[in-house]
């Protein structure tokens, strides 16, 4: 399986009212300085491929996508449909980790 489907599956098993990071993921699968690759698997996304893509989010629990198909707007309020607390700042967009952070089981 290469590294896209990879991601796109583990993204998958992130239950809705949860978020995981990028770098957390590149772990998972292996390839854990392979956050910023994540990212770019995830910018290609459809909607139909069914990817919940607003659930992965940086290191400090931000909201940090530049990417004008799935915009930090966009991403905050998929997130709130799923009853994630997503705090603004300054225009930008926080999540608690302490309480929204998934880890599968082992």
């Amino acid at each position: 399986m290469n590294f896209y489907a990879q991601v796109y599956k583990i993204t998958k098993k992130i239950p809705p009212g949860k978020v995981s990071t990028y770098g957390q993921i590149a772990s998972l699968i292996s390839s854990p300085r392979a956050a910023i690759m994540v990212g770019w698997a995830l910018h290609l996304t459809k909607p139909q491929d069914k990817v919940p893509w607003q659930r992965v989010i940086n290191s400090k629990g931000m909201i940090s996508t530049t990417c004008l198909d799935h915009p930090k707007e966009q991403q905050a309020f998929l997130l709130r449909q799923e009853k994630v607390k997503v705090n603004e700042i300054d225009g930008n967009y926080f999540i608690d980790l302490t309480k929204y952070l998934w880890w599968p089981r082992a």
